[in-house]
């Protein structure tokens, strides 16, 4: 077994995984942040139409005034407003997570944040778990090679 440091990380690779990621989580903080949203507009036009039976005045005077009309609609559209804030804050997400993969590829490029890896060299027999009862077989003369899926 040899411990050494990373000494290329594929910025490409860094940069999707990254992307994907914060897709991920934007989509997850975009669609709470839709349905807060539409509940919020609902609880708005509802609260807005008791204030005006109560207080007996015409909708314009009151708090939120000729807006209702808008509430109203993103209270009722819920079913598109929840995916499309979810969609627009998951691609956000997916911009920054693109960035922020870049960068850390490219740092520990330089060698600014060095990542250490174990490797084991094929002519280093593994380590063993203490649990592990079985019998190691016969050295053999020439590894196995295992076939990979498809050949």
């Amino acid at each position: 077994m040899v411990n050494d440091y990373l000494v290329r990380l594929s910025i490409r690779s860094a940069m999707f995984a990254g992307a994907i990621t914060g897709f991920v989580f934007g989509l997850f903080l975009g669609t709470m942040l839709g349905a807060l949203a539409s509940w919020l507009a609902g609880a708005l036009v509802d609260w807005q139409n008791q204030l005006g039976f109560s207080l007996g005045i015409a909708q314009q005077l009151l708090p939120l005034g000729n807006q209702v009309g808008s509430l109203e609609t993103i209270s009722d559209r819920w079913f598109l407003v929840i995916p499309g804030v979810g969609l627009v804050i998951g691609l956000i997400g997916a911009f920054v997570g693109l960035l922020a993969g870049g960068l850390w590829a490219a740092l520990v490029n330089l060698g600014v944040l060095p990542i250490q890896v174990t490797v084991m060299r094929r002519s280093d027999t593994p380590m063993r778990r203490a649990t592990d009862r079985r019998q190691v077989r016969g050295t053999r003369t020439r590894p196995r090679r295992r076939k990979a899926v498809g050949e």
